[in-house]
């Protein structure tokens, strides 16, 4: 044992940076450089040589049968394997290639061009491959409606609302920048294009929201052929300046891939050039959220130095690192100056609350992310800085504190980036076919919450913690586990929740939590370890179900010590687990994606009834609508965490 935490201490200490903080890559799918190699095209900035490495990246994560993938292990993609062609083709390689060839056949046998989802064929039209007349309409107009107003965009969640701005200029002017005639991709069309209905299908049952939406794309329609349009010009000019006012120092939008990427085009296509200051900046951001590895070069969707800093302070701490140790006061000081002090879109909601959060990036002062604040927390109660500068940690966590609470949620939860954002009519527009349009509260983010004001003190007295209990409560599965949200899943849910529970004083014995418990034992992997595939997340018979992890491992081990667990057998046999497949530098490796972005659901919530077959939200086990992430430092800090939690406890 302390030779396993020993040698896992030394790993992330020789990866911490000079400045004190911990970052890991991002792992997430292919379209993310199929995306940036179309974005240089159609902003005119392309460079081959990058081109080529990006070729290079692509052609590597191409599978068997020819399909790209949303994760490690999941079926190919359509939506996916098509932007993956598409790129490869403009970068001029050759459709006569075995890997083009085998791309061709499967993207074929799924329909082709007409079958991808909504984002892909908006990037298609951009490049002159796909009529524009099959995408939604969404007029800048939007941006005049007041919040009031049951269809306006600060009721959309922070990441689509970055998204939707940009868009609406986009799916407005349907701007063109075609790729040259070899670069077409009519051979993935099932029949020739002039032959394809572009026309959005009419949803079914005739009385539903998505009906209603549809309707008003029909309407749209005719609004924009109508020859005077008041109001137009100025909308476009305040989406713009919207647009700019949230771009980040680090030249992103929100910090994450899909906003930036639109708002760059919607901007150039506005007039503004290549080397205008938001669109420069934002160029090179790209540039910090990329990893040039040999002849390959790869763009990360977001990048996590905050949420891998805490958590990694948290398992430096909880494994016996004294808090007077100058790395863990470094990590500690750019903990606290990452503190963001001004405020955001989340004023919306919450206008009385001061601020006080975290971001989840280097830079993202926009959209302070409350999972982050919570852990944040955690980390911080644990250290301590020398003599009077120990006074900045302690008025940290009570701003973080403040701000928590004034973004609670009605329900008694916690989101992730707002509170009540949760008016589901709002996932049925035709747009949203990919990903949540939703930032309802999660029992992931409440349960980390309410551990994080458990251990500042707080207990079920505390009205906030009372309601979010009553929440937690309400939302735990029948068998016994709690659904995970932004982690690989009823074991991350779970194992967030008992840790919580135990944090504000709960009776640990109770039948609710000992269900948990045995759901948990019942999981465990004859290697003594814990997996789930990302798949559960579409097939309930995979709920805690998949090869083992040393991430998912750490999660079931944290949630049966919280329980009183920690020198039974299913937990030593998980701890067993850890040290046996340690490696030799102190780290383990685990290729499977434990962290979510999007499950694909839409609404942002597991739905109470899993779409069939035939069902417009249907998804299969490749999950087009859904975002799956691998973070390369969850394999290390929570196993970690979980090490020295037992260490402490036995």
């Amino acid at each position: 044992m302390e030779n396993t935490i020993h040698k896992a201490q030394r790993y992330m200490l020789s990866i911490q940076h000079e400045d004190g903080f911990w970052w890991g890559e991002l792992e997430s799918n292919p379209t993310m450089e199929a995306e940036y190699l179309m974005l240089t095209h159609i902003l005119g900035v392309e460079d081959k040589e990058r081109w080529r490495k990006i070729v290079n990246y692509i052609s590597g994560r191409q599978q068997e049968d020819g399909s790209w993938a949303q994760y490690y292990e999941a079926p190919g993609n359509l939506s996916t394997s098509v932007e993956c062609y598409t790129a490869l083709k403009l970068a001029g390689v050759s459709t006569d290639s075995d890997s083009m060839i085998k791309a061709r056949e499967f993207i074929l046998s799924r329909g082709g061009v007409p079958e991808v989802r909504i984002f892909t064929k908006i990037w298609l039209a951009l490049l002159g491959q796909y009529d524009w007349k099959g995408v939604p309409a969404m007029p800048p107009e939007l941006i005049f409606l007041p919040t009031w107003f049951p269809f306006n965009i600060y009721e959309f969640s922070s990441w689509a609302r970055a998204t939707i701005v940009p868009m609406t200029i986009i799916l407005t002017e349907k701007p063109v920048k075609a790729v040259p005639d070899w670069a077409s991709i009519d051979e993935l069309y099932p029949v020739p294009r002039e032959k394809v209905d572009f026309s959005m299908p009419r949803p079914k049952p005739i009385r539903s929201w998505r009906s209603f939406f549809y309707g008003a794309d029909r309407l749209l329609r005719f609004y924009e052929k109508a020859p005077i349009k008041p109001g137009r010009s100025w909308a476009k000019q305040m989406a713009a300046q919207w647009i700019i006012s949230r771009q980040e120092a680090d030249g992103s939008w929100g910090g994450i891939q899909p906003p930036w990427v639109y708002s760059l085009i919607a901007l150039n296509h506005l007039g503004y050039p290549v080397d205008h200051p938001a669109m420069k900046t934002g160029l090179q951001g790209f540039e910090s959220f990329a990893i040039e590895d040999g002849d390959t070069w790869r763009v990360q969707a977001c990048v996590s130095p905050v949420w891998d800093t805490c958590l990694a302070l948290i398992g430096m701490l909880e494994s016996g690192v004294p808090s007077d140790d100058s790395a863990m006061q470094d990590s500690t000081r750019w903990l606290l100056e990452k503190q963001i002090l001004h405020g955001g879109d989340w004023q919306v909601k919450a206008p009385d609350t001061p601020p006080g959060g975290w971001a989840f990036e280097f830079a993202n002062n926009n959209y302070p992310d409350i999972d982050d604040v919570a852990e944040v927390l955690i980390a911080l109660n644990m250290a301590r800085l020398p003599g009077e500068e120990d006074h900045r940690r302690t008025e940290a966590i009570e701003r973080g504190v403040s701000w928590l609470l004034g973004v609670q949620s009605k329900n008694g939860g916690w989101a992730a980036f707002d509170k009540d954002n949760d008016h589901t009519y709002l996932s049925n527009i035709p747009f949203a076919d990919f990903g949540e349009s939703l930032d309802p509260a999660s029992v992931d983010v409440t349960a980390h919450v309410v551990e994080a004001l458990g251990k500042l003190g707080y207990d079920q007295t505390f009205e906030p913690i009372a309601n979010a209990f009553r929440y937690i409560r309400d939302e735990q599965e029948e068998d016994g586990p709690w659904f995970g949200r932004w982690g690989v899943n009823y074991i991350y849910g779970t194992g967030a929740v008992l840790p919580a529970l135990e944090a504000i004083g709960e009776d640990m014995d109770q039948p609710y939590i000992r269900r948990a418990v045995d759901w948990i034992k019942a999981h465990q992997n004859a290697d003594g370890g814990w997996g789930e595939s990302c798949g559960s997340y579409v097939d309930p018979s995979l709920r805690g179900v998949g090869p083992s992890t040393a991430s998912q491992t750490a999660w079931a081990l944290l949630a049966l010590m919280a329980a009183g667990e920690g020198d039974y057998p299913a937990t030593l046999r998980g701890i067993e687990y850890l040290w046996r497949t340690q490696q030799v530098d102190g780290s383990w490796d685990e290729p499977y994606f434990t962290g979510t972005g999007f499950p694909g659901y839409g609404v942002g919530q597991r739905p109470k009834k899993m779409p069939s077959p035939g069902d417009p939200a249907y998804q299969d086990l490749d999950m087009g609508a859904g975002f799956m992430i691998n973070y390369y430092l969850y394999r290390n800090y929570w196993p970690l965490t979980a090490l020295g939690r037992f260490k402490r406890n036995i």
